[in-house]
């Protein structure tokens, strides 16, 4: 049985309060044949809309705290593809402080509609970087150009500041508590790390016999050498995130965007979970190990955000068969069973 961790809570302070103890699910139809539990952790039901929503305000609350950042004073400057922008805007909004976002064009409509509609500001990078193919390092020395020209700026960088990955620890925390300590396996998308870096520690802090599954994409550098240009933003990444540490996972799974689609559309079809792009990877990633699964094990999926983001793209039939051709078949079959 999951616990609720919301049960009986009262009135919350504030839009931020509202963050974590998010719910877990049992995901009955999604893998009919197989023995094993499964159990899906649905981050986008924080405020912001994702699992960034933790990470955005460890950082600015702690660097508010430490006296780094100061409201009224200081400009919040950041990298994101969407997610992290999105939570940062939030905070900033409500605690007055400038944000400026910078994106590029994989980062979908409705995420830099729903950045502008915080308030935050976007710096829209439109050149590859020329050795990697990607637009995370040409992010990151946009980035770079604005803190030499803007005074006071903050810069959280999400890709390696510990509070990114202590700030997710209590999502292990909340599962583990969900499901009284019996978590076998979990299923975890990898970006900035900084969701794995903090479930991983909160399992070996604690002594869990907690089985890690990394969720990369094909062409990530997380993982392996990076390669192949990438369509679904969210997870993976052109370079190695310095919150990358040696031993964080058991297990990893490389998924194309492909897998991400069908992913995406199987866990709408049988459970009615709109999920994001990473959701999809998470959800291909355990349907390629099933076999490997025992019987009655506890598997938590975490699924970091909202499909909502992704109606132009992963749910829209016209730019999957424009990517990919006519698909359906591999998500209808199984969803049929």
């Amino acid at each position: 049985m999951v616990k609720n961790l919301r049960a009986g809570g009262g009135a919350h302070d504030s839009i931020l309060s509202a963050v974590g103890s998010t719910p877990l699910v049992p995901l009955k139809r999604l893998f009919p044949d197989s023995k094993a539990r499964f159990y899906a952790k649905l981050e986008a039901l924080n405020p912001g809309g994702s699992v960034k929503d933790r990470a955005a305000i460890g950082m600015v609350l702690g660097a508010i705290e430490s006296g780094e950042l100061t409201p009224g004073i200081s400009v919040v400057v950041e990298s994101s593809s969407g997610n992290l922008g999105i939570g940062l805007a939030q905070v900033c909004r409500l605690y007055g402080l400038r944000f400026i976002c910078v994106v590029d064009p994989k980062t979908t409509t409705q995420n830099r509609e729903i950045l502008r509609a915080y308030g935050a500001e976007l710096s829209m990078v439109t050149e590859r970087d020329s050795r990697t193919g990607e637009f995370l390092p040409a992010r990151l020395r946009r980035v770079q150009q604005l803190r030499q020209h803007i005074p006071h700026v903050f810069w959280p960088n999400q890709y390696a500041n510990v509070r990114n990955a202590k700030a997710q620890e209590a999502i292990m925390r909340e599962v583990a508590e969900q499901l009284d300590g019996a978590v076998d396996y979990l299923f975890v998308a990898t970006g900035t790390c900084g969701t794995i870096h903090g479930c991983s520690q909160f399992i070996t802090r604690n002594g869990l016999a907690t089985h890690i599954v990394a969720v990369d994409a094909e062409g990530s550098a997380i993982f392996g050498e990076a390669g192949c240009q990438r369509l679904v933003p969210g997870h993976g990444a052109a370079v190695r995130p310095e919150l990358h540490f040696d031993g964080m996972a058991d297990s990893v799974a490389r998924m194309t965007d492909q897998d991400c689609v069908v992913g995406c559309r199987r866990l709408v079809d049988t459970e009615a979970i709109l999920g994001g792009g990473s959701s999809g990877a998470v959800v291909s990633t355990v349907e390629r190990r099933l076999g490997e699964l025992p019987a009655d094990a506890n598997c938590v999926l975490l699924l970091p955000d909202r499909g909502e983001r992704y109606l132009d793209t992963i749910y829209s039939d016209t730019w999957v068969n424009a990517q990919f051709g006519d698909i359906q078949h591999l998500w209808k079959a199984r969803a049929a069973c």
